[in-house]
């Protein structure tokens, strides 16, 4: 089995994730992606992220239509900070596959920073795309050179979609259909999310 899994606060989700996973999925063969919402980012500032209810809730709404896409509260339910190390240690243990853990060029340049990096590789590979203003090739220079082989890099179009934007125009009020599925538009405004108090 083949496995993805992309991580990340998914604060909201958005189409962005989405062309992630399936660009993942196509380019490594891969016969599932996990969406696996993070309880806090480690590396992030500390701004309060939506409650994991919520956010769980709000990606379970973007894949519903994908049968290859699953969610997993694993991170959520552990609670403090979710480190790949854990998560995927904690994944080899109850469900033994070749993992992928898919990220963005920007996210690989801080690979060093993260707790236990050649532990991760051992457990997963990583499965890198560009994120503007790095491309995966630049991104692997600011790596060991000794981690560069546990590295897998793809192609996909870019999305240049970031959350803060998202939650910054629902503050204000403003549509954000192009970036973010009706599903979830729904339930953001059934919970009455993002809004300015």
């Amino acid at each position: 089995m083949k496995i993805g899994i992309l991580g990340g606060t998914f604060d909201p989700p958005h189409l962005g994730h989405l062309a992630l996973a399936e660009a993942a999925m196509a380019a490594l063969d891969l016969d599932e992606v996990i969406f696996m919402p993070a309880y806090q980012n480690p590396l992030k500032d500390k701004r309060q992220s939506t409650p994991a209810k919520h956010r769980i809730a709000m990606v379970e709404r973007m894949v519903a239509d994908h049968p290859n896409f699953a969610v997993s509260d694993l991170e959520t339910g552990r609670g403090g900070p979710s480190y790949a190390v854990d998560t995927m240690a904690e994944l080899q243990y109850v469900r033994p596959a070749d993992y992928w853990f898919i990220l963005g060029a920007d996210a690989l340049k801080t690979l060093p920073e993260w707790k236990q990096p050649e532990r991760l590789l051992r457990l997963c590979r990583l499965a890198v795309t560009s994120r503007a203003p790095l491309s995966p090739a630049e991104a692997l220079m600011r790596i060991p050179t000794e981690l560069r082989k546990h590295v897998d890099v793809f192609e996909m179009k870019s999305a240049d979609i970031s959350a803060s934007e998202i939650r910054n125009k629902l503050a204000a009020g403003q549509s954000v259909s192009l970036w973010v599925p009706k599903p979830v538009i729904k339930y953001i405004q059934e919970q009455k999310l993002y809004r300015i108090s």
